[in-house]
């Protein structure tokens, strides 16, 4: 039995380990979502919410930095990158005190604005602003020097005590539920720095990079954000403007259409994250990259194909299951929002591809349209069925001017061979 464990051990990479535990993660997530919209109901679900979409909002800005430490820690000497990641620890948490201060003083406008039960769920919320941000440092310096052990922890110690938390939370006690469900996500930012490399994290440092370096960590952390921004606005805008413009009942529904939608775009994660290296690899080789982008484009398309067909014929079947009798009202819609995210996750592929060549005309056309998609909600927004046209209209505009460049230069990479 020993032998056979070992053995497995033996077979099992880290790689592979890392990507089991980013799926229970993944699930994790989903099934506090689905909890949580089973047992609030529509109306305070919307509140929920409203809190999961800062989270996930929050959580593509800091990724930021956890993409800025992981690179320059393979990159940098041990020496530089220990005053490095130091200076970036400092940076980060003055971004999250600012970022929580901004929160805090606005509550009572964000209250307004997304017709909320409380402010105070935002108060909370803000308190664990810095711990994120830190909590995103640490896994950047796991990530880059590839301890997918403790960079596994992390991820499984936050999802794990916000699931039960909350929920106990919620159980035991007789309260206002998006100050609790806020206090739980709290306490999952404290949890998850944990492990917390402690040897790497000092504010006293006036460590400045040689200029070199600093310009290209600058770059670098320019594309990064802006990249992060084009993912913040298409996959969260959406949410925020119908709490805005809808009662809470209707942002119920939607919240719900809108984590099932979903289900696509982080399936086409996981295949995204298989992309960007092997691109890296081939391009390093000199060997032509087409085939696997065609490879990529071919499984989520019909991964996207295929839950867009089962949401067109069992949409009932699946609201009820996941969700409950309650929220049947937005079971017409259900196709139609997943047909969306499926053209994103394919134009989101495409982003990839040409990120990983160092090429970000796709990634600006992302926040182009993604910008467009605000804009059309905020004009188009008379129903929820309305709402959610005109994403699909502003995501297959996306992918259309995606394929164009990618027919563009590829058209112009075989008469540059030609000629040669």
């Amino acid at each position: 039995m020993v032998a056979t464990i070992k053995l497995i051990k033996s077979k099992i990479k880290p790689e592979q380990v890392f990507m089991l535990s980013v799926l229970l993660v993944n699930g994790g997530n989903y099934l506090y979502n689905l909890i949580l919209g089973r047992f609030l109901g529509p109306d305070k679900f919307a509140d929920a919410a409203i809190l999961v979409t800062f989270l996930l909002v929050l959580s593509f800005v800091a990724m930021t930095f956890q993409l800025v430490a992981a690179k320059f820690s393979v990159l940098f000497d041990q020496n530089i990158f220990k005053q490095f990641i130091s200076k970036l620890y400092k940076n980060a948490f003055f971004v999250g005190i600012f970022l929580a201060l901004l929160i805090i003083v606005f509550s009572n406008d964000l209250q307004v604005f997304f017709k909320t039960s409380s402010s105070k769920m935002f108060l909370i919320f803000g308190l664990g602003v810095p711990f994120y941000f830190l909590m995103s440092v640490n896994r950047g310096v796991y990530q880059g020097k590839k301890e997918l052990t403790s960079l596994s922890i992390t991820y499984q110690s936050e999802m794990i005590s916000r699931l039960l938390i909350t929920f106990l939370l919620l159980y035991f006690l007789n309260f206002d539920s998006s100050l609790l469900i806020s206090l739980g996500i709290l306490c999952s930012f404290i949890f998850g720095m944990l492990p917390f490399k402690l040897s790497t994290f000092s504010f006293k440092t006036d460590f400045k990079l040689p200029t070199a370096k600093r310009t290209m960590v600058r770059n670098f952390f320019i594309i990064t954000a802006f990249y992060e921004l084009t993912q913040i606005i298409i996959n969260n805008s959406d949410i925020l403007l119908v709490k805005h413009y809808f009662a809470s009942y209707e942002a119920g529904l939607y919240a719900s259409l809108a984590l099932i939608g979903r289900v696509v775009y982080f399936i086409a994660w996981m295949f995204v994250m298989l992309l960007l290296p092997a691109v890296v690899q081939l391009k390093k080789e000199g060997k032509s990259t087409l085939p696997i982008l065609m490879k990529y484009v071919s499984y989520i398309g019909l991964i996207a194909l295929s839950i867009v067909v089962v949401c067109y014929i069992f949409p009932q079947q699946i609201i009820i299951l996941l969700f409950g009798d309650s929220y049947l009202a937005i079971a017409a819609l259900l196709w139609k929002y997943a047909l969306a995210t499926g053209v994103f996750a394919i134009s989101n592929i495409f982003a990839y591809y040409y990120l990983s060549l160092d090429k970000y005309v796709p990634v600006i056309l992302s926040g182009i349209f993604g910008m467009l998609q605000v804009v059309l909600v905020t004009q188009y927004h008379n129903s929820l069925s309305q709402v959610v046209n005109v994403q699909v209209i502003a995501m297959f505009l996306l992918l259309i001017v995606q394929l164009t460049y990618f027919l563009i230069n590829n058209l112009n990479l075989l008469k540059f061979k030609k000629s040669i």
